[in-house]
């Protein structure tokens, strides 16, 4: 027994290792890629919105996400398809939301039962096969909405929506290949636990389970409950701890164990390998290039309510006026609106006079720059790429302060828009809200990028004044 006491020490000290391992490299790698995987779902899921693809689920926001769970994948009637998508689609979004915001990446969250979750959800789009030939019901139909509508539009965003299927299906096969190799980890964590909990229990008969296999059976079901709580009893596994205490080849399987669980390596791997700061900076560049669909929603949205609002200016004088410059191809006058800009930090108020038609032209001209940089292969992208690191970050950061000014102004449109409209129209008025905060939270995203970006090269100038050197 005292091999076999040298052996579980050894054993359990190197699954905790490897679990520390698991919760400050590996897990958090997996969260970025869902991140960034639900950063694509939602440009797909505005631009299958904004071509009347799929139907938005009235009850979004009613629905309160609490675990993983994948959408239903039922197959439907063909005049059901906008509705039952934009449902599923967005529960598929909704959850992946909860997944990057509320749920906790750690080797004692995500057990084994909560592995298969994640499958589930993951298997429930298939973006690393998105076809229409796709033998499940979600992807097939989905992939034919996507191509479908893909046809109609301009080469940017028909390249920018090419750009976000490409990311999704990396991001996808990244998580399930970790995934994988954490299932291997986390079954081998569910048995030490068995051994930390059930056999090292001072009521653990070691003796009497040591005399053979069955009776080693029998006196781990006998303190399961007590020490392994309300987890499941996995057959196999516990299988696995007999062979490996008393097999004819125990000696093999436990060396076989504790050389795959041997952590040093990871360890070995990740002080061998220098951080990629300009990869940084690049990923920052790429999630603004991920902006130009919510632009141009707001932008849409912005253009009708200015119509809603020169409508209520349509008198005769109004329209004479219009066809005498149609006609002598006058220009339209610059219009202004006058909003409100409140300070966030002191909440002070101040009138800013916007001129409408740059205001508009500004937006686009945004949306073009972000989107010739959505591929790698770009022109506009090998440009930026070819520059020194510093000035990436000048312009990333310019970038970034641009849009933070932005989102001031479309606050204040916002409320300009729905204070300005006669009582008769204020229903008929687009609300900017959400689009401003599903672009605010890009900004944030390409903002945590350029600070981390910052604090690897600040670090690595500190050491270089301390004269510490890799």
């Amino acid at each position: 027994m005292e091999n076999g006491n040298n052996f579980t020490e050894t054993l359990l000290q190197a699954l905790d290792q490897k679990a520390q391992w698991y919760d400050t490299d590996e897990l958090p790698r997996i969260l970025e890629n869902y991140r960034l995987l639900h950063t694509c779902v939602r440009v797909i899921f505005d631009f299958l919105v904004k071509k009347a693809m799929i139907t938005p689920d009235p009850y979004k926001l009613d629905k309160k996400i609490s675990d993983i769970k994948a959408p239903e994948s039922e197959q439907f009637l063909e005049n059901e398809r906008s509705v039952i998508m934009g449902m599923r689609f967005s529960d598929y979004e909704s959850t992946l939301d909860f997944l990057c915001n509320y749920y906790k990446f750690s080797v004692s969250q995500i057990t084994l039962a909560n592995i298969k979750k994640l499958v589930d959800l993951n298997n429930s789009i298939s973006w690393n096969s998105f076809s229409s030939n796709s033998n499940k019901t979600n992807t097939r139909v989905l992939a034919t909405m996507v191509f479908s509508a893909k046809q109609s539009c301009d080469p940017l965003t028909a390249s920018m929506l090419t750009d976000n299927l490409s990311k999704a299906s990396h991001a996808m096969s990244d998580i399930n290949s970790a995934l994988k190799d954490y299932t291997e980890f986390q079954k081998e964590w569910y048995k030490g636990q068995i051994r930390r909990n059930v056999i090292l229990n001072p009521n653990f008969d070691a003796n009497k389970a040591m005399s053979d296999a069955a009776s080693e059976m029998q006196q781990i079901k006998k303190h399961f409950a007590s020490g392994m709580g309300k987890q499941p009893f996995y057959n196999e596994l516990v299988e696995e701890i007999i062979h490996e205490d008393q097999g004819e080849q125990k000696e093999e399987l436990q060396k076989k164990l504790l050389s795959k669980l041997n952590v040093e390596k990871e360890s070995e791997k990740k002080a061998a390998k220098k951080i990629d700061t300009k990869s940084l900076i690049m990923a920052a560049l790429q999630v603004l290039a991920s902006t130009p669909p919510q632009i141009g929603q707001i932008a849409q949205k912005i253009h009708e309510n200015h119509d809603l609002l020169e409508s209520e200016h349509n008198s005769i004088m109004d329209k004479i006026k219009r066809a005498f410059r149609k006609a002598f191809g006058i220009q339209e006058k610059p219009l202004f609106y006058n909003v409100t800009i409140v300070e966030q930090t002191t909440g002070a108020k101040r009138v800013e006079k916007i001129n409408y038609q740059a205001f508009m032209t500004e937006l686009a001209t945004k949306a073009r720059r972000f989107a010739s940089v959505a591929q790698a292969n770009s022109p506009a992208y090998k440009k930026i790429n070819a520059m020194p690191e510093e000035k990436i970050a000048e312009f990333v950061s310019a970038q970034i302060s641009d849009l933070n000014h932005l989102i001031i102004l479309l606050n204040a449109m916002d409320d300009f828009f729905k204070n300005t409209a006669a009582p008769a129209n204020k229903s008929k008025v687009k609300g900017l809200k959400i689009d401003i905060t599903t672009l605010k939270n890009s900004i944030v995203k390409a903002n945590q990028q350029r600070v981390e970006y910052t604090s690897y090269i600040e670090e690595e100038a500190q050491m270089k004044k301390l004269g510490i050197t890799e």
